[in-house]
């Protein structure tokens, strides 16, 4: 009797998470910038490399971290799976925190955003990791959940030119930006939700923060600016997914046939809220009554390296 209470009071106040493999080893570095040190996790295989290693970089929410990204914080991160991908594909993972915990993701009307330099501080990590780690310069992918999506998609803009691709979960590009628009193609994943109560599917502002987080594009939008900037078509290849529990479901499509090549793609998540997908690490519930239903219907970390693995920065 007392072992499913316990079981359920934890899935009710800490939620769950499970690692299905070993795990690539944590550490913690800083990077000296001109606005002052800047901290970031870095993941590496255990296994000595044999070639240079793809490198993932990964950007959490507003509030989060990069430690709570990986895992090392509360509550368990649905990414941290990135961790036995690492240790399993032998690549490197790298998790800066933002400044305050948040990100100058361009968003132009939105108050809550930090004013530092990350697209410099990005750049600068890329080329200390291809340096001291031997990361592969033409494999480098960003992956960013909710704000670090959204500053995920503003690095494609400006550094596509060093990016390979780009997975934004939870996120949209904004209807004011400090920069214009993308110009140069890059391979784009985007995980989204059609009930999220903070990231808005249609667009428009920030429902539970109007004044600090600004409007954004819908997702559709978003996608149309990549599409279009790929010369891909309208219509996509689709493949719904097989359904775990009754309260959401999720629609796969895919622009572009070829996996190394240009492709854009979109995990629909009907009936799901803010939150990234997974069987294996579950947040708790009262958060999920805050933001919305957790999909269970696929791994969004394994979403995003199937997407990337491919893929190499154009020439």
């Amino acid at each position: 009797m007392l072992k499913p209470l316990r079981a359920s009071w934890r899935k009710l106040v800490v939620g769950h998470a499970e690692a299905g493999g070993p795990c690539a080893a944590i550490t913690a570095h800083q990077l000296l910038r001109p606005e002052g040190p800047r901290n970031y996790r870095l993941a590496r295989p255990t296994r000595p490399a044999g070639a240079p290693r793809p490198l993932v970089i990964l950007l959490h929410g507003f509030g989060a971290s990069g430690a709570q990204l990986l895992g090392q914080g509360f509550p368990p991160s649905p990414l941290s799976q990135w961790l036995e991908i690492a240790e399993r594909e032998q690549l490197l993972l790298a998790a800066p925190d933002g400044t305050g915990h948040s990100w100058n993701d361009a968003f132009a009307d939105a108050r809550a955003n930090a004013r530092t330099d990350d697209c410099g501080f990005i750049s600068a990590l890329i080329d200390e990791l291809i340096v001291s780690q031997g990361a592969d310069p033409s494999r480098v992918y960003v992956m960013g959940v909710s704000k670090g999506g959204m500053l995920s998609l503003r690095l494609a803009a400006e550094l596509g030119h060093r990016l390979a691709a780009v997975a934004p979960v939870l996120a949209s590009m904004p209807r004011h930006s400090r920069i214009p628009l993308p110009s140069r193609p890059l391979p784009v994943l985007m995980v989204a939700s059609s009930s999220d109560p903070l990231v808005r599917y249609d667009g428009g502002s920030f429902r539970k923060n109007r004044r600090q987080a600004g409007e954004m594009l819908g997702v559709e939008a978003t996608l149309a600016i990549w599409r279009e900037l790929a010369g891909l078509g309208d219509e996509p290849h689709r493949e719904t997914l097989a359904q775990r529990h009754a309260c959401s479901r999720v629609t796969r499509m895919i622009w572009g046939d070829d996996p190394a090549g240009l492709q854009v793609g979109l995990f629909r998540i009907d009936g799901g809220g803010h939150a990234e997908p997974s069987p294996s690490r579950r947040y708790p519930r009262w958060i999920n009554w805050l933001t919305g239903a957790q999909n269970a219907d696929f791994e969004t970390a394994e979403a995003g390296w199937a997407f990337f693995k491919d893929k190499r920065r154009a020439a």
